[in-house]
């Protein structure tokens, strides 16, 4: 199964109101594990910077006016992430920006359905807790110390290390793969009961019979009160 852990920043809060994508992060995930893989592009806004939004992530005018616009862009963009599901926190604000994007350039939205929402997963998971990306890494006891600015591919690869630990960690689906055989079933069902069969015959002592005098003549010295004398 191919995911894409995805994370944008932008202008504003609102395309409708001439906000638009300055960044776009993603990490690929198949089977719930990185591939490496990853997509991060920087986009000419075609407009300024709010203060704001610049407080937030730190991409200025000056760094943004030579970088690609969304037009330029769009296609690789639509192609690296395919029919993958998208997993992204608070999906619903990235989504209307990419739909806006991609309706501004005369390409098909993508079904809202195609969205993972982490917000949502962890506010049912954690009902009535602090539900932020920050508070997650808090949670969860993943650094995100170099997260001084949001930043769409920093953010992403973040979200990627929560979104395991949402479902389950690493392995969520150990034991429970459709398809596996009855073998693998087996070993599954047991491992949280297995234990160690006694041994057929015991393992010879390692003690000296010098060593094992010596310390009979030590416990004697001691006398009646010794505690080695008190069990058996």
């Amino acid at each position: 199964m191919r995911e894409i852990v995805l994370d944008t920043e932008t202008t504003g809060f609102n395309p409708d109101e001439g906000d638009r994508i300055v960044e776009i992060g993603a990490v690929e995930l198949y089977n719930h594990m990185p591939t490496g893989r990853t997509y991060h592009q920087y986009i000419n806004p075609e407009r300024s910077m709010p203060q704001e939004a610049f407080e937030v992530h730190g991409l200025g005018d000056d760094f943004l006016r030579d970088k690609p616009v969304f037009a330029k862009i769009a296609q690789d963009f639509v192609t690296f992430i395919a029919d993958a599901k998208l997993v992204i926190h608070n999906a619903s604000f990235d989504m209307k920006f990419i739909n806006a994007e991609l309706k501004w350039v005369k390409l098909p939205a993508i079904p809202w359905e195609q969205a993972i929402d982490t917000l949502d997963i962890a506010r049912k998971k954690f009902p009535g807790s602090p539900a932020s990306l920050d508070a997650l890494c808090r949670r969860f006891g993943i650094d995100n110390s170099s997260r001084t600015l949001h930043g769409a591919l920093l953010d992403s690869e973040i979200l990627a290390e929560v979104y395991l630990e949402l479902i389950g960690g690493r392995q969520p689906d150990f034991g429970l793969t459709a398809g596996q055989d009855v073998a693998t079933e087996k070993r599954a069902d047991t491992v949280g009961t297995w234990r160690p069969s006694p041994r057929p015959s015991p393992l010879p002592s390692r003690l000296t019979e010098a060593e094992a005098a010596a310390h009979a003549a030590f416990v004697e010295a001691m006398g009646d009160a010794a505690l080695w004398n008190k069990t058996g």
